[in-house]
Formats: C-alpha cells, structure tokens, sequence
C-alpha cells in the first residue's frame, strides 16, 4: 500500500491543512489590523458632530512645532456629579485632541494628556507643579496655562447649558505654543463701541473672545498717536458716530496702502458723512446712506432683528455658516456693496460675503419718523442687498513701485453685529472671528461651536409608574416562561 494512499497520509494531509487555515487566520487577522491601525477611518454621525474638533482646532494641530503636555486634576471619586460628568467630557475630548496628533513624530507637535490626582499621588503632581485640584493644566515647554473649571461650560439659569471645553483647550495651547501674540487695536475718539462696556451694547465679550484666540487688545485715539502702530496686525472701527478727520482717514488709507495693513469697520446707519469715503473708494466698496428693512416675516425675529441667510456660496469664510444653517442676526443696518465701477487695473478682489434676501429694500430716508417706511422705486435699493463686503489687494497699488503683500480690508454696515447682546446669537460670532482670522491671514476655518448639553427629564405618573413595574417584574418575565413552555411541549411531543 502507497504512503500517498495510507491513513497516516491522510492524517499528515489534515494536520497540515489546519495548520494552513491557523496561518491564514493569523494572516488575516494581523492584516486586518495593520489596516485599521495605519489606516483607520472615524466617521461622526451625530448632528452636529458632536464628537469630532473643529476645523478651526484641526488647523492649530496641524501646524504645532513642539509637543504639548495638558495634565487634568479633576477627581473621579463621586463626590461630585459635576466634576465627574466634567471629567468624562474632558476624557472623550481630549482623546480627539492626541488622535488628531498622533501621526507626528515625538517632540514636534504631539499632544499628551495624563489625568493625575492631587490627593493620591501627591509626589508626581509636585514633580508636574501641580497644586489645585479640578483644574486643566496646558503646558508647552516652560510655558503653561491653567484651564479652570468656569471655562469649561456655558452656564444658562444656573445650570450647565453646553459644553465650550474645546474653546477653551484650544485657546491654552494656542497660548503656550505661540509666545508672540498678534495685536489688535480698538479705534476710539469717534463714539465707537467700547471694548470696556459690560453693557448689552458693549464689546465686552468680544473682547473676552479674542483673548482666549491668543490677541492682544489695545485702544488706538488715531487723533492722538497720528500713526497705526508698527506692531498692530488688525485695526478694527466698531461703529464710529462722529466724523473722521481728514488726516485720520488719510493715516488709514497709508496704512492700507503702504503697509499692507488690515482693517475691519462695523458702521451703521448715520451719520452720512462719516469721513471714510476715500478710503471705501479705494478699496472697491460702496458704503450707502441708508436702512436695510425687510418685508418678509419669515426673515425678522420676535425681537424685529433681520435674519440674514444669503451667503457667498464658494467663500470659505461663510462655508461654515453653509454646512450648520447658520443665520446671521442683525438690528439696524446699512447696505455695504461691492463698487461694480471699479476697473480691473486697481488689482482688488472684492466680494459681498452676507447679503439680504429678495423681499428686503434700502430706505433711504429713514430719518423722517413721521412717514411709515415703504419702498420707493428709482430712490430705495431692492433686493439682495450687500451687508458684509470684503476687500483684498491682488497686486501692488499704482504709487508702490515693488512688490508687497496686500492689504486686506473688512466692511460691515451692521455696527452691533458682535455687541454683547448679539454675539452669541446665530452665526454672529463665528463670521466676525472668520473675519479677524482672515485678515491677520490665519486659517479661514474659524469656529469652535459650544457643544450643547442635552437634558432629559421622564415624567411619569402613579399610575403610569406602577404600570412600567407590572410591565418589567411580570410581563418580560412572563413572555419567557411562555416561550419556554411552548418549546418544552413541542420537545416533548
């Protein structure tokens, strides 16, 4: 008899076929997970990804030079429902945060978070020169900033109505990772909006948001200083009611020209004569003397605020606003346009970035109070009118005779756009710090939305309690013992 025909072949045969299938399992299976662990794929199918970071953070990631290490000392004894639910946040936070990092080699640009107890280990958090429990320490090098817990959560009738961890985690490294703050300057001398005004007309809360984006705000009396300051990266006007000086409009329109600078101007509606007329005709923009109404009730609120939902549809400054449906809220405004007149010599870019609907109109004279506002055709503007423009200079202006970068120029006829009753209303604060973020020329994807916190209460009557607990101690219960019996009686038969 043959080997090949023999039962001992056979069984060799067996035994290597399973050693075969036990390789290709193992192939397989080690296969599988060099794919997903050098090429994985996360998909966020919450509504508003709630679980993935901003553009805006992914951008500041991308493009970290030095590790950073953030140490969190938030307890997770239960002693404190807050803290923990703080903690657990934190944790699938900041999971996304060395995610997004983690293909950079180590020492140039990754994040590290530890979590570390104060109480417990006592040596290793004086060895970090940690002292305060419930905080988030960030620490890049010899830099560091603390994260407290008020940072962390929006709070609305003294209760945690959403969660800004990301803002302000983001604000710490952007902190500590870049020691050289860009500088803003605030005109004043014109009857501007104050950045010190606590009021709901004030910017006190602008103010607030673009410190924690890593800004440093300064006042600027143009009448005074008679210069733009060398270190000032943006000058923003916040509705001016008072004329401008000549020779302040001409120190703008140098800054602008000769120095590539940039500027963001909030004017509402009057004065008429504001002073700037040069400087927006050099740029392109059309600056009219008049008030945006609307006739649609579908684009006004409760308040009589106008909602404006036009955009740019291929800027990616308002694509944001695009993708979450954003509406921009606006109270009295002015219709800011590009100048259509202007030739292509003058190397601008101009585009109208926010505009009105269809149904809205320009009155022109809405100083007289005595006659209800209605359209006048051949004397109001109709239709979709321009509210935010901007301007950006392609080439050299005519009297620079080499070439430079170009200035960059914001305007925008709502003067309470970002005022501290309406900052955080629609997509008001994310257009604005689009804006600031374009001029300065960082990345234009600019917002980190609060994540909100979803709150669920079952109420549930006597009856409807006693109901639920036949339902779960006799009902389920009983649905199996039917079902076992049934399967007992057919077994048997």
């Amino acid at each position: 008899m043959k080997f090949a025909d023999s039962f001992r072949a056979a069984r060799w045969v067996r035994l290597v076929n399973l050693l075969l299938q036990a390789v290709l399992f193992l192939t397989l299976f080690a296969g599988l997970n060099y794919i997903a662990q050098n090429h994985s794929w996360r998909f966020d199918l919450t509504a508003r990804r709630q679980h993935s970071l901003s553009p805006e953070t992914l951008s500041y990631l991308e493009r970290l030079e030095h590790d950073v290490h953030v140490y969190v000392t938030f307890r997770d004894d239960g002693a404190s429902p807050d803290v923990a639910q703080a903690r657990r946040d934190l944790d699938k936070l900041l999971r996304e945060y060395t995610y997004a990092t983690r293909g950079k080699p180590e020492g140039a640009g990754r994040v590290h978070v530890q979590f570390l107890d104060v109480y417990r280990d006592p040596v290793e958090a004086e060895s970090r020169g940690l002292e305060s429990p419930n905080v988030v320490v960030v620490v890049c090098q010899d830099r560091r900033r603390t994260v407290a817990p008020s940072e962390l959560y929006r709070v609305a009738d003294r209760r945690r109505s959403a969660f800004q961890g990301e803002t302000a985690l983001t604000a710490a490294i952007l902190d500590v990772s870049s020691p050289d703050k860009k500088k803003i300057y605030l005109v004043r001398g014109h009857g501007e909006i104050s950045p010190d005004d606590l009021s709901p007309s004030g910017l006190s809360l602008l103010r607030e948001e673009l410190r924690v984006r890593n800004y440093d705000i300064a006042h600027l009396d143009l009448a005074a200083a008679r210069k733009v300051p060398d270190d000032a990266a943006l000058v923003i006007i916040a509705g001016p009611t008072n004329r401008f000086q000549p020779y302040e409009e001409e120190t703008l329109r140098n800054y602008l020209a000769s120095r590539a600078g940039r500027l963001i101007i909030l004017i509402g509606p009057g004065p008429s004569r504001h002073g700037l007329e040069n400087l927006f005709f050099d740029w392109g923009v059309m600056v009219y003397d008049n008030l945006i109404l609307e006739s649609d009730p579908e684009a006004i609120t409760e308040t009589n605020e106008i909602l404006l939902r036009n955009f740019h549809p291929r800027d990616p400054l308002v694509q944001n606003l695009i993708t979450n449906r954003f509406a921009i809220h606006i109270g009295p405004a002015r219709v800011v346009n590009e100048d259509l007149g202007r030739t292509e010599e003058e190397g601008l870019d101009v585009k109208t970035l926010v505009a009105t609907g269809k149904t809205a109109w320009g009155e022109r004279d809405y100083s007289n109070r005595n006659v209800l506002p209605t359209y006048t055709a051949g004397e109001d503007l109709k239709g979709n009118l321009g509210v935010v423009t901007i301007s950006e200079r392609t080439k050299p202006a005519p009297q620079i005779h080499f070439s430079v970068r170009g200035g960059r120029l914001a305007v925008i006829g709502a003067a309470d756009l970002v005022a501290n009753n309406r900052i955080f209303t629609g997509g008001n604060l994310n257009l604005f710090l689009a804006l600031v973020d374009w001029t300065v020329e960082r990345d234009t994807q600019l917002t980190i939305p609060a994540r909100p916190i979803q709150h669920f209460q079952l109420s549930l009557s006597q009856e409807e309690l006693l109901q639920l607990r036949l339902g779960l101690l006799l009902l389920v219960p009983g649905a199996v013992a039917v079902v076992g019996l049934i399967v007992y009686w057919t077994r048997r038969n």
